[in-house]
């Protein structure tokens, strides 16, 4: 850990520590040190076959859940009468499931082709599509080291009483291939987690983190959520901890309000950032700099 804030003092005493960048400003083939700790704006798939073969050492990818809600329906609790707000954004709709399968396909086609031989990959989903995605990627040779279950200390409980609350996500974790042997992995911290969700010695598949809130939830100039599935730092803080060294390039190209960023730069780690809406983008922006501050 010391080696870690080492990196971080010599990144924040360097400035700036974080750029914006634009897809329409970069070239067709970027070097990877000049989107290193940048945010860029742009469409993820366009972005990632612009960035070098093998030159990642870990991605995160929490891409859309395709929760296919009723549009134009209101959901209201049974109870109180009250409305639930809806998690669903544009981004989230596709025409099928055909449809969503190609797109998630496309990008960890990608994804896998700049990871270097010994990085690993992160993907977060719920029942909706977690078990699609660990499909496509076992059908393109990634191997599964885990799946990880977060547990949610707060989840967000089910307001029309038909079904049980889903109170959890699923995380996969997997590397290249089935070659791979030289990936990271931090055992002690991995059981130091374990031993403070459950009082276990050993590293077990199961975190105990509440979901986003206080003044880490980001919210917009009306008080609401700005971003339905933001994920709480803590979260990060195990996935980065757990699977990269300090100095280690961190992808994440569905980058939503820019938590992965965040907390790579904490911990002293490198990062690229893609977000396609420009709504994420400036809140990224805005969250990097009030650290810069800090």
């Amino acid at each position: 850990m010391d080696s870690a804030k080492n990196i971080t003092r010599e990144m924040n005493e360097n400035k700036p520590v974080f750029r914006s960048l634009y897809a329409k400003e970069l070239p067709a083939i970027v070097s990877i040190n000049d989107i290193i700790d940048a945010v860029i704006h742009g469409d993820c798939l366009d972005i990632l076959k612009r960035i070098p073969s093998r030159s990642i050492d870990m991605i995160f990818i929490d891409p859309p859940y395709f929760l296919q809600l009723p549009r134009g329906k209101k959901l209201v609790r049974w109870y109180v009468r009250t409305i639930v707000e809806s998690p669903e954004e544009e981004w989230d709709e596709f025409r099928s499931w055909r449809e969503y399968d190609r797109f998630i396909e496309a990008v960890l086609r990608e994804a896998r082709r700049v990871m270097k031989p010994s990085a690993s990959m992160w993907a977060i989903g719920t029942y909706h599509n977690i078990h699609r995605i660990g499909k496509i990627m076992q059908d393109l040779g990634f191997w599964i080291l885990n799946d990880v279950i977060w547990m949610k200390t707060n989840p967000m409980p089910n307001w029309l009483n038909v079904r049980l609350t889903n109170a959890t996500e699923i995380l996969i974790w997997a590397v290249r291939d089935k070659d791979a042997r030289e990936y990271t992995y931090n055992h002690d911290l991995a059981r130091s987690y374990s031993l403070k969700d459950f009082g276990s010695k050993i590293a077990l598949n199961v975190w105990r983190i509440p979901i986003a809130r206080g003044r880490e939830r980001l919210r917009d100039e009306k008080g609401k959520r700005l971003h339905p599935t933001q994920k709480p730092e803590e979260l990060l803080e195990r996935v980065i901890s757990i699977s990269t060294k300090p100095g280690d390039i961190i992808l994440d190209p569905m980058a939503g309000t820019g938590t992965t960023g965040v907390v790579a730069r904490r911990l002293g780690r490198r990062f690229i950032l893609i977000e396609r809406e420009e709504r994420y983008f400036r809140a990224i922006q805005q969250r990097l700099s009030i650290r810069d501050q800090n």
